[in-house]
């Protein structure tokens, strides 16, 4: 599987206190959604931040980061299988 999306995402946007430390730099959990249908601008691609169960169930609204669009895909879709790695959810201060 192969696929090569732009996309422009608002940092200003971005919660601080959703920040996570870990052991190789700063984090940021977000969601991406493609799209099989563009909208009016050309875009099939969604940047959204990731929301825990609880936000899910509570229907919290979805805090929309930025937007892209796919460059190119082989057209196969392939769902990753990888083991969950504990993380430092120390918050950390950013200079923006």
């Amino acid at each position: 599987m192969a696929t090569l999306i732009n996309l422009n995402l608002n940092v200003e946007k971005l919660p601080k206190e959703k920040f996570v430390k870990g052991k190789k730099g700063v984090y940021y959990n977000f969601t991406i959604s493609v799209n099989d249908d563009n909208n009016q601008f050309g875009q099939n691609v969604t940047a959204f931040d990731s929301q825990t169960k609880e936000e899910r169930e509570a229907k919290k609204p979805k805090l929309y980061l930025g937007n892209g669009s796919t460059l190119w895909t082989d057209g196969k879709s392939v769902k990753p299988q990888q083991e969950a790695q504990p993380q430092d959810n120390n918050n950390v201060d950013l200079p923006f």
